[in-house]
Parts: C-alpha cells; structure tokens; sequence
C-alpha cells in the first residue's frame, strides 16, 4: 500500500507545531546547565557558557526545521498539480515589465 498512515500527518503537523516550544526548552535547558556548573564549580562565566549553548541549540532546532520545511515546498513545487503556476511566470502577458505603452497596443 501507498497510503501513508493517517496518524503520520498528526505527528508532522505535532512536530511543526513545536517549535516554539522547542526554542524555549533549548534555552531553558542551557541555563539550567550553565547555573549548575556555576554552582558546582563557582566558575562565573560557565554560567553563560551554559546560555549561549541554549541560544545555540535554539538556533540549530531553528535551521532544522528551515530545511525541513524547504524541502517539503521543493518537492510541493515539482508536484504536477502546480505544473501551470511555473509555465505561467514567463508569459509575457503576466509579466511585470513596463515597455512604455499603453496596455492593449
């Protein structure tokens, strides 16, 4: 079978939906690391170790789900059903360019 399971789509969609809360764990977590080892070791600058670490995960799970996302409208735009939006960019009709006369001449 073909088909992709109906709960895939629930889970894609759980996924994208996360990403807020994603970025905000991420952080989170890095402080919370950061002021552990500042706690453990009295090190003060560990403390914002810990929270560019958070900032740089935040960062990442950002990029991650950018490319995820790009590659699913990549692969939208070669769909067939969208074939007419591409053969239509370069009709000259539609197009933006201004040749200095009115429209109709």
């Amino acid at each position: 079978m073909d088909q992709e399971p109906k709960f895939k789509k629930v889970i894609k969609g759980a996924n994208d939906l996360s990403l807020g809360i994603s970025i905000v764990v991420s952080v989170l977590l890095g402080v919370l690391i950061g002021w552990a080892l500042q706690k453990l070791t009295g090190i003060i600058w560990l403390f914002w170790l810990g929270v560019f670490w958070g900032i740089g995960a935040a960062i990442l799970n950002t990029y991650k789900a950018y490319k995820r996302a790009k590659k699913e409208f990549d692969e939208l735009a070669k769909d067939p059903k969208y074939a007419h939006n591409n053969a239509n960019q370069h009709n000259d009709k539609f197009s933006n360019k201004y040749d200095g006369k009115p429209d109709g001449l």
